[in-house]
């Protein structure tokens, strides 16, 4: 493979500023455009459902410190949107008129939050929570707010719950599941957040669906279920999920796959050549799994994008990393390392569910470690991530007493 002379990175978010970092970690002497249109430098997304939010902090965890991108010699945007691809020119097409061309493609365009297809989404009062001018005006709106309600019980719901009684607003979170993170916990381990939430003062109307929302111009009155039954609020957060941003791929004729994501082989390349996807939109074909996967959280983002830079350069490496992510919602801290399916895997708990101190287990027919969530427990964070690693097989003995250390 020759080596390029200049990059472009289409998305200035953690995925695409840790490409632009790793390409110079390795040596990278060419040109380095990170493409954004956001007014901060970037940043990284967990911190604004959590400090941020709460309002222990003003700042996100910035990707890099002040001054590093200049010091790099990459060329950071803050201003320009890419909004055409000519792969076969190899230009990337900006939204002031500008064409860069590029020896080697990376989109990490991430995602923007589902709309809300109910009526009555533009009153003010109604929120979405992406970046972080969404979360410092979402936190400004719960320290004013009576009641709050949030619209999805996901880990953005969830969280924004926690923070929304931080502030003392009385908190509704709608969903239509039987349980808040049910799909991805299962019903066992969903509960533990759901009495989480009620013992701190949330309310839940779970199996419900959003009708409309209320108000008028001067902003929002409530949400109206489909039940007929409304709440009132004079804050709404829409936290339904994220849409991945595929347009440009999609436009370019990249391949888009069932999950929503552009497709990637293990090694995070397109089928065109010399572009790749990194971070929430690429659909990577995992070989651990031997199918795709596609995962919206910030650590996937994070070496996904280190992981490219070696590739981009022609190290052709597969990424193999198992996804992670992480939450705390009042007192309650938890990691999760791994790719589980509770419909179909056995539970197994280290701990005790009642007094939220645990560890979970979720495990395969063949007795398989497919994923592990520690919750208040930060011992055996290693010995986790060996067991999901390896898919290891063990027994449900030795996942409740044994030496997670020595065990597989």
């Amino acid at each position: 493979m020759a080596q390029p002379s200049k990059i472009v990175i289409v998305g200035a978010g953690l995925a695409g500023a840790s490409a632009a970092a790793g390409v110079r970690e390795k040596g990278f002497g060419g040109d380095v455009l990170l493409m954004g249109s956001d007014p901060h430098r970037p940043y990284e997304l967990p911190p604004l459902s959590k400090g941020v939010l709460l309002g222990t902090t003003d700042e996100p965890d910035w990707v890099h410190e002040e001054g590093f991108y200049a010091a790099h010699d990459i060329r950071l945007t803050s201003d320009l949107t890419a909004t055409r691809l000519e792969l076969g020119a190899r230009l990337v097409l900006d939204d002031a008129g500008g064409e860069h061309r590029f020896d080697r493609l990376v989109l990490a365009t991430g995602s923007r939050p589902r709309p809300l297809t109910a009526p009555g989404g533009n009153f003010p009062g109604l929120y979405t929570l992406r970046t972080l001018d969404d979360s410092l005006s979402l936190r400004t709106a719960f320290v004013d707010a009576r009641r709050v309600v949030v619209i999805g019980a996901g880990w953005i719901g969830t969280e924004a719950a926690a923070a929304a009684r931080s502030h003392d607003a009385d908190v509704t979170v709608v969903a239509p599941g039987r349980r808040p993170l049910g799909k991805v916990l299962g019903p066992e381990v969903a509960e533990v957040f759901q009495s989480l939430h009620e013992e701190h003062g949330v309310h839940w109307c779970l199996g419900e669906r959003v009708a409309e929302v209320t108000g008028d111009p001067s902003g929002v009155r409530g949400v109206r279920l489909q039940s007929g039954e409304e709440l009132l609020a004079d804050v709404v957060l829409v936290a339904v999920g994220a849409a991945p941003r595929v347009e440009l791929a999609h436009t370019a004729g990249l391949e888009l796959t069932d999950d929503g994501g552009v497709a990637v082989d293990a090694g995070l390349r397109t089928a065109a050549p010399d572009v790749y996807a990194v971070g929430d939109i690429a659909s990577h074909f995992h070989p651990r799994y031997g199918h795709r996967v596609r995962v919206e959280h910030w650590a996937t983002a994070r070496t996904q994008g280190a992981h490219v830079a070696g590739n981009l350069l022609g190290e052709n490496e597969p990424y193999l990393d198992s996804p992670y992510f992480f939450s705390d919602q009042y007192d309650l801290g938890m990691e999760y390392r791994g790719l589980a399916d509770p419909g179909h895997d056995r539970l197994v708990v280290r701990g005790d569910l009642a007094a939220r101190d645990f560890t979970a287990f979720w495990v395969g027919a063949e007795g398989e470690v497919h994923a592990a969530m520690n919750v208040n427990q930060w011992d055996d964070g290693d010995a986790l991530q060996r067991l999901v690693d390896g898919r290891m097989k063990v027994s449900d003995e030795e996942l409740k007493s044994g030496n997670l250390a020595d065990v597989g």
